[in-house]
C-alpha cells in the first residue's frame, strides 16, 4: 500500500491539507502520514522525515506567503530546501504554494488553496503510478 506524506504549516490561512486528505482518501486507498509545522521554512526538514523516518512514498508540501517581499524571499528559500529534500531522497515532493498577492480580494484565497491543494492531491497519486501516468497531460 503507497504511503503519502502530507506537510503542512500552521501560520497558514486555510488549512490545505484538508483538501488534499479528503481526495487521497476518496481516490485511493494509500496510508496517510501528516506532519504540520510552524511555517514554509520549515517544511524541507518536515519532508524528508516523512520520507525517511515514515517511509512515505511521495510527499505533498502545502505553505502560503504573504504580500511583503521578504514573504516571497522566505517561500523561494523554503522551495530550494524542498527541491534539495527530493534530490537528497530521490522521491517527489510537490510545492503546493499560494502567495497571499495571487487574489484581489483575501476571500479568493480559500478558492485558489483548494483547488491548488485537490489538484496537487490527484497529481501525486499518478505520480505513485509511475512515470507515465501524468504523460497525456503533457502541454495542457
Amino acid at each position: 500500500m503507497a504511503k503519502i506524506g502530507i506537510a503542512d504549516t500552521a501560520f497558514a490561512r486555510v488549512d490545505m491539507a484538508k483538501f488534499a486528505v479528503d481526495i487521497i482518501k476518496k481516490n485511493s486507498n494509500a496510508k496517510i502520514e501528516r506532519y504540520t509545522v510552524p511555517g514554509f521554512k520549515d517544511l524541507p526538514v518536515a519532508c524528508k522525515r516523512l520520507i525517511e523516518e515514515n517511509k512515505c512514498d511521495i510527499v505533498i508540501a502545502l505553505g502560503m506567503a504573504g504580500k511583503m517581499p521578504i514573504d516571497k524571499q522566505c517561500a523561494h528559500e523554503a522551495s530550494l530546501g524542498l527541491q534539495h529534500a527530493q534530490l537528497m531522497t530521490n522521491k517527489h515532493i510537490l510545492e503546493v504554494f499560494v502567495h497571499m498577492d495571487e487574489a484581489k480580494k483575501e476571500k479568493e484565497i480559500y478558492s485558489i488553496a483548494k483547488n491548488r491543494a485537490e489538484k496537487h492531491a490527484f497529481n501525486a497519486l499518478a505520480l505513485l503510478k509511475g512515470k507515465t501516468a501524468l504523460t497525456k497531460y503533457a502541454g495542457m
